[in-house]
């Protein structure tokens, strides 16, 4: 029974019901927050521009968030982080649905709440592996991975129905209802532990190479994830490349999701050992059918080509948040898991704008083909680092994979089974 629950056997866990709930609040919150915000903007300026740069200040100031603030999740106890971040996004959400807000209040406004989930992000990563230790951690992780895509799609679609019959602004009031509700959950549904401090012996005994080398692989990992994305950014272009209709732009773009949530069901499923070998054999396994699309097959195999890629890329990533939560200490979660979430966010960013400018000049289906032979050679030299054996050993050899570095190899396949690190955890 224990083994067909799979997927949702996090779930009779009552804290992780409440944060996972309470995530999917924020989540289609958010979702419904960005599609208000461009209508309401386009709505009263006409500019392109402008509705551009309200879209994009949902996002970027996120990375300041992460960086500088993620440290608040191991200072301050982490049940509090959430709470108090959500009570402030819902104030500053609800100052937004103030009709006839000037236009730069808006965009600061925007900006806060966007810096606010950084620290959110980072506390929620770093008490989930509390919550649900062992082995429902990677089907913890695997579930929101699921469950995260379906609530961006629902706030989307969701979103854009109800600005056929409400104003911006009343959406922008309901974003403000999600945060509050969420606040909310945690505070009543996950139990207070106090802050995760540290003591003088175990920061020096952190600050050893071996750790410091665990610590590089993963960010490596990580930071390969944009590539991955490319097919996404490049998704009109490839589809008027292979003479799809628009209706086939809208079915590569959801070839990736469908794929990262087979990926993460599978995940849930198959029991992989938490190895950086087998994070870089999935991760190469991902990039192998991208590499397809410079023969610019037809629509249906390069949407099998996409999906396959997104289940791999998605099984990959959730082992290698499995591995960040058996690397790191409990008093530097919250903050090496709210960085390594900013690391994914913006290698994504840079990846889709770098392919976008290659694209120019060599063609959408050129582009997408490289960034899959990048993504097997970086997993490739990637595992080879950590497999090489060390004269003597080393610190960490037993974090070091003695898995074969070919696609498939050892067992299969899946995204990140370290202990997480997730939203890491997902794809934005």
């Amino acid at each position: 029974m224990a083994e067909r629950a799979g997927l949702l056997a996090p779930l009779r866990v009552r804290e992780f019901r409440a944060l996972w709930f309470a995530e999917l609040l924020s989540v289609a919150g958010d979702q419904l927050a960005r599609v208000a915000l461009a209508v309401l903007v386009f709505d009263r300026t006409a500019s392109a521009l402008l509705t551009a740069l309200t879209y994009a200040l949902t996002f970027v100031p996120s990375v300041l968030g992460g960086f500088l603030l993620a440290g608040l999740a191991d200072r301050f106890p982490r049940r509090a982080v959430l709470v108090v971040t959500d009570s402030l996004r819902a104030g500053i959400a609800l100052l937004m649905a103030v009709p006839g807000l000037p236009l730069p209040v808006l965009w600061a406004c925007a900006a806060l709440l966007s810096v606010a989930s950084g620290p959110f992000k980072a506390a929620s990563m770093a008490l989930l592996p509390q919550v649900v230790p062992g082995e429902r951690y990677p089907q913890a992780l695997a579930l929101r991975q699921v469950t995260g895509q379906s609530a961006q799609l629902a706030g989307f679609a969701g979103g854009g129905a109800l600005l056929v019959v409400l104003e911006p602004h009343v959406a922008l009031g309901l974003n403000a209802l999600t945060f509050l509700l969420s606040a909310i959950l945690v505070r009543a549904g996950v139990r207070h532990r106090p802050a995760a401090a540290a003591s003088r012996a175990e920061t020096t005994a952190e600050a050893g190479k071996g750790d410091r080398r665990k610590l590089i692989t993963l960010y490596a990992l990580v930071s390969m994830v944009g590539l991955y994305v490319v097919p996404e950014g490049l998704a009109a272009p490839y589809a008027d490349g292979i003479g799809a209709a628009a209706i086939g732009v809208g079915l590569l773009l959801a070839a990736d999701p469908l794929g990262s949530i087979a990926g993460a069901w599978l995940v849930a499923r198959i029991r992989l050992p938490a190895s950086p070998g087998v994070a870089a054999g999935l991760a190469a396994a991902g990039g192998v059918p991208l590499v397809v699309c410079d023969l610019a097959p037809g629509l249906v195999l390069s949407i099998l080509c996409w999906a396959a890629s997104g289940v791999f890329s998605t099984a990959y990533l959730i082992q290698t948040q499995t591995m960040v939560v058996d690397a790191v200490p409990d008093h530097r979660l919250g903050t090496v898991m709210g960085r390594m979430a900013t690391v994914l966010y913006c290698s994504q960013g840079v990846a889709v704008l770098l392919a976008g400018l290659a694209a120019e000049a060599a063609g959408p289906a050129r582009v997408i083909a490289a960034a899959g032979a990048l993504a097997v050679l970086s997993a490739a030299a990637i595992g080879l680092l950590r497999v090489r054996p060390r004269r003597g050993g080393g610190p960490d050899s037993d974090f070091t994979a003695h898995q074969s570095l070919l696609p498939m190899a050892g067992t299969s396949s899946q995204r990140m089974d370290c202990r997480d690190a997730s939203a890491l955890s997902m794809k934005v």
